[in-house]
């Protein structure tokens, strides 16, 4: 057992080049793009990425340095524009490894379609855990954190704001691995340092979140034989709230469509799941409720099951922060009379699904996946549409009284 928990402390060597380049041969010239090893100064010792996934995986970190690539209309981030790449090692305990810096990347990846609004993104395994909005950092933290306490455990934290003491106080009494940030004030250094193997990074260009919205890169996926795919990576369209009108559909010359408007809370709530889907393996289905995640199912092969398994995870989650939140403890310490009443209180809010807004990655082929939601009382539904059976799942909503609208875009991720 010594041996095995020892290869995590190991610093797997590894043989990348310095710098690397990606020529493209067009017919209007050739493209490159210029990439740098990124290194740490760590104890005197420059340091590269400690490992790859696992232990045993040598790995690299690369920067854009120079060039730009332009296909058609779109072209690269340019130049100069890092983020997690270019992250300041403020404090580290163990220097980060892929998988601390690709959650990190992921957290960015969400937290800059929220423009100013104190906003976190805690993410476990490249998903979300949690998300939410809140009237500062400290309170962004804590509803996200409160989302689902238990995945949260060793995550990475986004927060897209200076975080203070207070905030850092919040994040050190959970275990966590790495924290993301634009600025610290000193004080929220001085509480991170008691937690000495925690990643703390600065992201200045975290200020300009919003200008990175638009922009895209070369996604590219390494198949097993050697072979590549590449493609742009994905943009979510910018939905408005006069975009959101009820969904409709033509069926065997019928007209089907959702009969409740959607309020502005909802619209608010489809918003904000909808940039929250962005980041989510695929399939998936998250149910949201005053811009905080109340559950999110990810990477799941069937809608219908990708539905249940959110629905499931509130039930599983909601007793950990309802036992916070109603009596200062966890749910395993309290006495049998609070158990109770945390229990009473998670089947009368329905796990917070009650109220709630669904969200789609594609469109529901059939009506069973929505109504997994809405049997729950989830009063709004966000998905793409296309399905030839979209009428019955306007028919399903129409049945509770809730509203449906179309994005016209698909949002998957794998």
């Amino acid at each position: 057992m010594a041996k095995l928990s020892s290869m995590y402390r190991e610093i797997t060597k590894d043989a990348f080049a310095p710098r690397i380049s990606l020529t493209m041969h067009l017919d209007d010239g050739d493209q490159t793009l210029h990439y740098e090893k990124v290194t740490w100064d760590i104890e005197g010792n420059e340091m590269g990425l400690r490992y790859g996934e696992n232990p045993d995986q040598p790995a690299a970190l690369y920067r854009l340095a120079n060039g730009n690539l332009r296909l058609g209309d779109v072209e690269t981030v340019q130049p100069g524009m890092g983020l997690a790449s270019e992250a300041e090692l403020l404090q580290s305990g163990k220097h980060p490894g892929k998988i601390n810096i690709t959650d990190a990347d992921a957290a960015l990846g969400i937290l800059r379609y929220f423009g100013d609004r104190p906003a976190t993104v805690i993410i476990k395994h490249n998903n979300p855990c949690g998300v939410a909005l809140g009237d500062d950092a400290a309170g962004s933290y804590t509803r996200a954190y409160n989302a689902d306490r238990i995945a949260a455990f060793g995550g990475a934290v986004g927060i897209n704001c200076t975080i203070d003491a207070e905030t850092a106080r919040r994040i050190a009494d959970a275990y966590t691995e790495v924290v993301v940030a634009p600025d610290y004030t000193p004080e929220a250094l001085d509480v991170f340092a008691t937690r000495k193997n925690l990643r703390v990074m600065r992201v200045k260009a975290m200020d300009r979140l919003a200008a990175y919205e638009p922009l895209r890169v070369v996604d590219i996926k390494s198949l097993m034989d050697g072979g590549l795919v590449l493609q742009w990576s994905f943009q979510p369209k910018r939905l408005t709230a006069a975009e959101l009108v009820p969904a409709s559909t033509e069926r065997k010359g019928d007209v089907f469509t959702v009969q409740r408007a959607p309020t502005e809370a909802e619209k608010r709530d489809m918003i904000f799941g909808w940039f929250v889907e962005a980041g989510v393996t695929s399939n998936s289905v998250l149910y949201v409720k005053d811009e905080a995640t109340v559950a999110i199912g990810t990477g799941e092969q069937d809608r219908v099951g990708v539905a249940e398994i959110a629905r499931d995870k509130a039930y599983r989650k909601a007793p950990e922060r309802l036992a916070v939140e109603m009596h200062g403890t966890v749910y395993g310490e309290l006495s049998d009379p609070q158990r109770s009443a945390v229990d009473e209180r998670v089947a009368d809010e329905h796990a917070g699904l009650l109220g709630s807004c669904m969200v789609s990655d594609a469109f529901f082929p059939f009506r069973d996946g929505i109504d997994v939601g809405l049997r729950e009382g989830a009063k709004a539904v966000l998905q793409p549409g296309g399905s030839l059976r979209d009428s019955e799942s306007i028919e399903a909503c129409n049945e509770h009284e809730a509203t449906m609208c179309f994005t016209g875009q698909r949002s998957f991720r794998h």
